[in-house]
């Protein structure tokens, strides 16, 4: 089957023939219709989870995918042959990813029945970034009413965000580098843009929002930036950063709720996806489908923080 694989950790990827999975007890062997590109899937290729979980070379990258059930193991007994799913493939060892014409994937990981009103391609798209917006903004707690700046709200987790946030009732203030992002950002639900090239967030921020703001969502700062833009958040409101920045005696002094984040896939949040996307809740934001020859240059991008929406690896119809 073809798949994109590196050989070594820091390798840089490759689309390679390896043998297609066999079928374990416990687990559920997937026809993978499309991989959706995240940066989590670059940092395994640097070893990120070295230590933490065995891992098996050649790595087959890639945690977000979707596709059909092509044979069920011994013991399953959420999913049958021919259910179309979707969700995170990451397991034990790290190497049997999304990015292959096939995928082995453990019943109990966080993977779902797929979304019907979208093509799987699609879907792809959906559960990394998906579950991340979900559960930052269940952390968040913010009310109807009350305001919600996005720092990198152009990529996948941005997007999601701005719409889940918009659809509860919140403020939304995104960062974008150029007018057309901004224009996107708008139709997403948000309902003030901030470009960050014509001057610095903070200052546009606390000109236009001189009483503070309730909450932060930093998905891209370094520390230094998160903690200027957690200045502008008001003593008792809620800052998170996806990129453990956060010092959290300087967030308890002033009664900030929140700090570090890191997403717990699951089951759950992906059937709350689910739903949004099949009542027309929320669009997802696919900016393009590749082949898996294209993969290793999408990936390259990826490291330069060059992402807007998702990029989607069409893996097989």
């Amino acid at each position: 089957m073809k798949a994109v694989a590196v050989s070594k950790f820091h390798a840089v990827p490759e689309v390679m023939d390896l043998p297609r999975p066999d079928v374990r007890p416990g687990t559920v062997l997937i026809r993978v219709s499309a991989a959706g590109i995240n940066p989590f899937d670059w940092k395994m290729v640097d070893g990120i989870m070295d230590g933490h979980m065995p891992h098996r070379f050649p790595l087959i990258m890639g945690v977000d995918g979707a596709g059909i059930v092509e044979a069920v193991g011994a013991g399953v007994a959420r999913f049958s042959v021919g259910d179309q799913v979707y969700g995170q493939f990451i397991h034990s060892p790290i190497g049997e990813g999304s990015y292959a014409e096939y995928a082995i994937v453990p019943e109990k990981a966080a993977i779902a029945q797929a979304p019907s009103s979208i093509p799987l391609e699609t879907a792809a798209a959906v559960p990394t970034a998906g579950m991340t917006a979900l559960q930052a903004l269940d952390m968040l707690a913010l009310q109807k009413g009350q305001t919600l700046l996005i720092i990198g709200a152009t990529g996948g987790v941005g997007s999601f965000a701005t719409q889940l946030a918009a659809m509860q009732g919140l403020q939304v203030i995104v960062t974008v580098s150029i007018d057309e992002a901004g224009a996107r950002m708008r139709e997403l639900g948000a309902a003030d843009v901030v470009n960050y090239i014509k001057a610095p967030v903070a200052e546009q921020v606390k000109a236009a929002y001189p009483g503070g703001i309730d909450g932060l969502l930093d998905l891209v700062s370094t520390k230094a930036g998160f903690n200027a833009a957690t200045a502008l958040v008001k003593d008792g409101g809620a800052a998170l950063t996806t990129a453990f920045v956060a010092e959290e005696a300087a967030l308890n002094a002033r009664r900030i709720r929140g700090g570090n984040f890191e997403t717990q896939g699951s089951p759950a949040t992906l059937e709350r996806l689910t739903q949004l996307i099949d009542k027309g809740h929320v669009q997802v934001p696919v900016e393009q489908v590749i082949t898996p020859e294209e993969a290793p240059a999408a990936i390259a991008l990826s490291r330069q923080g060059r992402g807007k929406g998702k990029t989607i690896i069409k893996m097989s119809n």
